[in-house]
């Protein structure tokens, strides 16, 4: 007859837990200080709030998932880095080139990256409201339904970007370039885009209610089934573009005067 299997005390599991959690939470911190002194590039899941990584070449470091609120990363370079899901909440990204960097479902309320590079960047479903991205270069990035409601884009350059229903609410893209990009059935209500170039941007089935396009370069866009209801197109170039089924109520045309 076998022997009955012995009992292990509760007090013994859960010293062994314990022991366990310590561990781990040891080489968490490890990670981070090996991470913070250059040794490694991989620190995902982290929590390095706040620390200044300030002009760091950090090309295609892991930071997927890490707490990156308020940090500094002031023109350092995160080119090719994996920033998927990360919290970059108030960071500063000024100046910092993110070409190719993966951003995809990060959250960038409130950052700022002014000057920043972002050519070929993922940012689909990132949360860039309220960013500060004046002068920004995003050529050809994905933001396929990020959220920048409230974002400043000001004269920044979004040419051949895809903007597939994002949300620009609100936003200010004032004398912004965002020659090919393409936003169909992107919300822009409200949106500032005075004297910005969007031609040959696709628009089809936008929301542009009550947005300011005062002089912009609509040339060759496709508008179609767009709600232009309230927009303001005063001096707008719209030469060659589409507007088949577009929606207009209230809408300040290009010689002033009020569409039905």
């Amino acid at each position: 007859m076998s022997a009955p299997a012995r009992r292990i005390p509760f007090r013994h599991v859960m010293l062994a837990l314990a022991v366990s959690g310590c561990a781990a939470a040891a080489a968490s911190a490890g990670e981070r200080e090996d991470f913070i002194a250059g040794a490694t590039r991989a620190c995902r899941g982290c929590d390095l709030s706040g620390v200044n990584f300030k002009r760091r070449d950090l090309a295609g470091a892991d930071l997927a998932g890490a707490r990156l609120r308020d940090a500094n990363f002031h023109d350092a370079r995160l080119t090719g880095a994996n920033l998927a899901a990360a919290d970059l909440a108030g960071a500063n990204l000024n100046k910092a080139n993110l070409g190719r960097a993966d951003l995809a479902g990060a959250t960038l309320t409130g950052a700022m990256l002014y000057g920043a590079v972002l050519d070929a960047a993922d940012l689909r479903g990132a949360d860039l409201t309220g960013a500060m991205m004046g002068t920004a270069r995003c050529l050809r990035c994905d933001l396929a339904t990020a959220r920048l409601n409230d974002a400043d884009l000001r004269r920044s350059r979004l040419d051949d970007a895809v903007l597939t229903a994002a949300d620009l609410g609100d936003a200010a893209l004032d004398d912004a370039l965002l020659r090919g990009a393409e936003l169909e059935g992107a919300r822009l209500a409200g949106t500032r885009l005075m004297g910005a170039d969007l031609s040959g941007a696709r628009l089809r089935g936008a929301n542009l209610k009550g947005a300011d396009a005062l002089g912009a370069n609509l040339r060759g866009a496709d508008l179609s089934g767009a709600d232009l209801e309230a927009a303001d197109l005063r001096r707008a170039n719209l030469y060659e573009a589409t507007t088949e089924g577009a929606l207009y109520r209230g809408t300040v045309m290009p010689d002033g005067t009020t569409g039905p």
